[in-house]
């Protein structure tokens, strides 16, 4: 049965063991999920975590939810090894300063795709009307009129819900 880190007939030792300098036993917790060609995984988690804390978390967890705890811990130690004040939390922040900022840039740019759609409003409708004092009168009664809808509440053509879904969804 060949497992990762381990050559089929000879035992190689995990990323774990090698750094720790000790023989790989064939149950061995960490031969899983760190294989010996990526030497630099367990060398970041042991270098944030340390090893005894390391294999107390993967043998308290289920088999099936280690693989998913050890790919956790990596991203914590690489994002400690990076920032070790801040780690993963100022990754967070890094990536909430940037969404407020592109929400911002895109509230202003509706804002200017509304101004441009007044104006292009605004000159459709004085192109249309002409210098005759009977177009003048007509303009003048549909504009007075009751049912006349005010631009800010005309349908722009834009389908709101479904742009704020397609904002979300990736």
């Amino acid at each position: 049965m060949k497992e990762s880190g381990r050559k089929q007939g000879a035992v190689s030792p995990c990323a774990a063991c090698k750094l720790l300098r000790r023989r790989c036993a064939q149950d061995c917790v960490f031969a899983p999920y760190f294989p010996a060609d990526e030497p630099h995984k367990f060398a970041s988690v042991h270098k944030v975590f340390g090893a005894s804390n390391v294999n107390k978390m993967l043998q308290e967890l289920p088999e099936h939810q280690r693989s998913d705890a050890v790919s956790s811990m990596v991203y914590e130690a690489n994002a400690r090894v990076r920032d070790p004040v801040y780690g993963c939390v100022g990754a967070i922040s890094s990536l909430q300063q940037q969404i407020d900022a592109l929400q911002a840039q895109l509230a202003l740019v509706q804002a200017e795709v509304v101004q441009m759609r007044m104006n292009q409003f605004t000159s459709s409708t004085s192109n249309q009307t002409t210098d005759s004092p009977e177009n003048a009168s007509q303009t003048s009664r549909v504009l007075a009129s009751p049912q006349t809808k005010s631009f800010f509440s005309m349908d722009m053509g834009v389908d709101h819900a479904n742009m704020v879904e397609s904002l979300w969804s990736f």
